[in-house]
């Protein structure tokens, strides 16, 4: 019997691109038994395991859109300066605060569609499957960006974010007995579009190379044991993870080529985007 599980990956703000997709593939007619998320991901995939139907994907799509860094990551100089006497950068408050609005005090397992969050042991690095309990502690784990935010304790576990485990849970949803995958990837920006300017875009252009050659990896590896179909990501790309100002755009244009990805037997193509694999486009100045 099939089993069809949206795999949902993490991202940042590229997680809009997620919900662009997400709008889409409901539309169309595709129907998931279940979701699995990471980082972002888990947002996205809770968000509409409570509302798994079109109006719950047009509900996420204006999430996004009205999402600004500050409701998520409100840092300051202060922060930063305070950072290096603690363990994070950036009080969780404003993120708790935004999932309780859309989440409650429900529990995952109460969702209309059953949906696993995965974050990462911190002292191990292991990954943790949240299957139960509250949401906005799952989700808050599973964002937990190291550094950025204080680990989430959960269940006896001190958790961080799940990309740092398993970006894209395709294996998970595997274990967890799906036979067929559609997986939503946020994308990565092409690292020869521009040279990355300063710290942040550099740690972020390296964390990029090394998520999309782990996703690459996952998928050869995991070809055998279940169908799995990419949804086509979004390339070129040059919009920093931490930019929350180009969420509709990047929402549009998600949904754009995924409607041509539909159109063109996307759901029935299994081979490796050659957007994942290492490319070049002509450099920006």
């Amino acid at each position: 019997m099939e089993k069809t599980a949206f795999v949902f990956a993490g991202g940042g703000s590229l997680g809009a691109i997620e919900a662009g997709m997400l709008r889409e593939l409901i539309a169309s007619g595709i129907h998931p038994d279940f979701l699995v998320g990471a980082s972002a991901g888990a947002i996205n995939s809770v968000f509409f395991a409570y509302q798994p139907h079109t109006a719950g994907t047009m509900r996420l799509e204006y999430l996004w859109r009205g999402i600004r860094r500050q409701q998520i990551m409100p840092w300051s100089i202060l922060s930063i300066l305070g950072a290096a006497r603690g363990t994070h950068l950036v009080n969780p408050a404003k993120l708790r605060a935004l999932l309780y609005e859309h989440f409650g005090s429900r529990a995952l397992e109460d969702a209309d569609l059953p949906v696993h969050v995965v974050a990462t042991e911190m002292s191990s690095g292991n990954e943790i499957v949240i299957s139960s309990g509250p949401a906005v502690e799952a989700v808050l784990a599973s964002t937990a960006i190291p550094g950025v935010f204080p680990p989430v304790s959960l269940a006896g576990n001190m958790l961080i974010d799940g990309g740092v485990a398993n970006n894209t849970p395709i294996s998970t949803a595997i274990r967890l007995g799906a036979t067929r995958l559609i997986v939503l990837t946020t994308g990565f920006s092409c690292a020869e579009r521009r040279q990355p300017k300063g710290a942040l875009e550099h740690a972020m252009s390296a964390l990029n190379l090394l998520v999309a050659r782990q996703l690459v990896s996952d998928l050869e590896r995991w070809a055998s044991q279940a169908a799995i179909a990419v949804v086509a990501p979004l390339c070129p790309l040059d919009v920093s993870p931490y930019d929350y100002s180009q969420c509709g755009m990047l929402i549009d244009r998600a949904a754009a080529e995924t409607r041509r990805w539909l159109a063109a037997g996307g759901l029935d193509n299994h081979e490796i985007p050659s957007a994942l694999r290492p490319h070049s486009h002509a450099k920006i100045d």
